[in-house]
């Protein structure tokens, strides 16, 4: 196995990619609950559930008020 040489700074950036890596694939990875938890909300009743076109009339409101 060869030996490489890494400058502290470049360690440096290496290591915050990194973490910028690990914290983008954690928030990734627990959209599914979020997505689980929000599907039972609307299941239960404790909200109301939006389809497209609640969206698509709120979107047109809002253009039309601005």
């Amino acid at each position: 196995m060869q030996t490489i040489q890494v400058t502290k700074s470049d360690f440096r950036r290496i290591l915050t990619t990194a973490e910028v890596l690990i914290d983008e694939v954690e928030q990734a990875l627990s959209q599914d609950d979020v997505v689980k938890e929000r599907i039972r909300d609307i299941k239960s009743g404790r909200i109301k559930g939006k389809t497209e076109d609640d969206y698509y009339e709120y979107f047109k409101q809002r253009l039309k008020a601005t």
